[in-house]
């Protein structure tokens, strides 16, 4: 084989495998980017960022009923879904457009088509000249996860794609999956005036989730009229003229919901088929994950993997990390840092409100005969919460009884998104709670409530 002209060929351009590249050339490396699609990935084009956007349509839509208690009449007739629909492609175009910029910036070679390995150092491009590389980094992503007698149509049956790419509204929509996504599409359906009902398998919804946390966002649909059917299964569905018919098997027994659509968010699956892994002498496990190390390398050398093929969580910000460490291990800078902790990866769901944690869970320490100590402070003891009328919401610090040691932090309500990242910052930094309670927290600020939970295990809470 003659010598390499790469030191980094990527496949996907996803936010793995554009954060490796950037990261790579960053580091004097040369490095080409194969991508079959848009640059940025599902998460850009066909998930984070446009479902964020309806999400903020949603809540602008919703400011209305704030206006109207003010005495300002307000006419909802000209709703047009289709510019709502438009609003959020405009969004994922503009920052796809960024991505390409950033990629050519960094003199990252960015190569359109479906590549597949070739053998070692090898990646075969469909319809073009092969590439040849010391390194290749599999970034091909993940796909909705299609399960027998539920299958997408994209019609009446949709998948996380397919509901994003609807321009009108449908009357009522029945969401297979509370998850994340689940929960997320339910608030800005329900906003818009879609009759919702959400079925969720496990006891409650946002099964990886803190239950207090699920709890709060129950009881917020509740009250804006979603319906949830929690350790419900559904075990089948039937398409007509009129819409769906999804059959359910409940604690109470069979019964039955309608609607016009529905949208099935069973996860995700991991795209690891026709990637020529046999020709390095790979495999997949049984879920379709590439086994890697702490520096996604795999078993094959120079042969890494990142974000939703390996079996870290499926988030894009796990990816984005997973890429810049092993482009780093490739240019000899590791060791300071290895593979991504599971511990301190937060999770953020954008509904209504939001729900964001990390680390250890309560339901989890319980199971696992772990002993902790916990604090709870509610939103409505946060003065910034209540004066803005957002009073719905929680803040909660697990911790180790003897050495105060922070193992999880867990927020729903205003902002959790955001607020989760101080308590994150203080675990990483292995800071204490007496820590967060000594710096000044600015006044009325949601963040007081983590100063608050933080004085809670202390013992000394001042609000509560």
């Amino acid at each position: 084989m003659s010598d390499p002209n790469l030191d980094v060929a990527i496949i996907g351009a996803g936010p793995g495998g554009y954060v490796a590249a950037i990261r790579a050339a960053q580091l004097g490396l040369t490095v080409a980017v194969v991508e079959m699609d848009t640059p940025g990935g599902v998460c850009l084009n066909w998930g984070c960022i446009p479902s964020k956007n309806l999400i903020q349509q949603a809540e602008d839509y919703q400011v209305l009923h704030t206006l109207e208690k003010l005495g300002v009449k307000v006419d909802r007739s000209g709703l047009d879904y289709g510019k709502v629909h438009a609003n959020s492609r405009a969004a994922a175009n503009t920052l796809a457009g960024g991505v390409s910029g950033l990629l050519r910036k960094n003199k990252v070679k960015i190569i359109r088509g479906r590549a597949r390995l070739a053998g070692p150092g090898k990646v075969a491009i469909e319809g073009g000249a092969a590439l040849s590389a010391n390194n290749i980094l599999i970034a091909t992503g993940s796909r909705p996860l299609e399960v027998k007698g539920f299958e997408f149509d994209e019609k009446q049956v949709l998948s996380s794609t397919g509901i994003l790419d609807l321009k009108i509204l449908p009357k009522s929509l029945v969401i297979l999956g509370g998850g994340a996504i689940g929960c997320e599409f339910a608030f800005v359906m329900n906003a818009f005036g879609v009759a919702v009902t959400v079925v969720e398998m496990t006891e409650h919804l946002l099964p990886t989730e803190d239950f207090e946390c699920a709890a709060v966002l129950a009881a917020s649909f509740d009250k804006a009229g979603i319906t949830v059917h929690t350790g419900t299964r559904a075990t089948g569905l039937t398409r007509s003229a009129k819409g769906v018919c999804v059959t359910l098997d409940t604690p109470a027994g069979e019964s039955t919901v309608e609607a016009e659509k529905a949208l099935v968010v069973f996860g995700r699956r991991p795209n690891t088929e026709d990637l020529g892994l046999d020709s390095v002498g790979l495999k997949a496990d049984t879920r379709g994950f590439i086994p890697v190390g702490d520096y996604n390398q795999t078993a094959a050398k120079g042969i890494f993997a990142i974000g939703d093929v390996t079996s870290t969580p499926l988030l894009a910000h796990v990816a984005s990390r997973e890429g810049e460490l092993a482009v780093e291990f490739i240019a000899g800078h590791g060791g300071q840092m290895k593979r991504v902790n599971p511990a301190e990866v937060p999770s953020a769901i954008y509904c209504e409100p939001q729900v964001a944690g990390f680390g250890l869970r309560e339901d989890d320490a319980k199971t696992g005969g772990i002993t902790i100590r916990k604090s709870v402070f509610p939103y409505r003891g946060i003065g910034k919460a209540v004066a803005v009328g957002k009073h719905e919401g929680l803040v909660k610090l697990i911790a180790d009884p003897d050495t105060g040691e922070i193992l999880g932090g867990h927020v729903v309500g205003l902002n959790a998104t955001e607020i989760l990242h101080e308590i994150l910052l203080a675990k990483t930094a292995e800071l204490l709670p007496e820590d967060i309670t000594r710096m000044i927290h600015a006044h009325p600020t949601l963040a007081e409530g983590v100063m608050e939970a933080a004085l809670g295990l202390t013992g000394a809470p001042i609000h509560m």
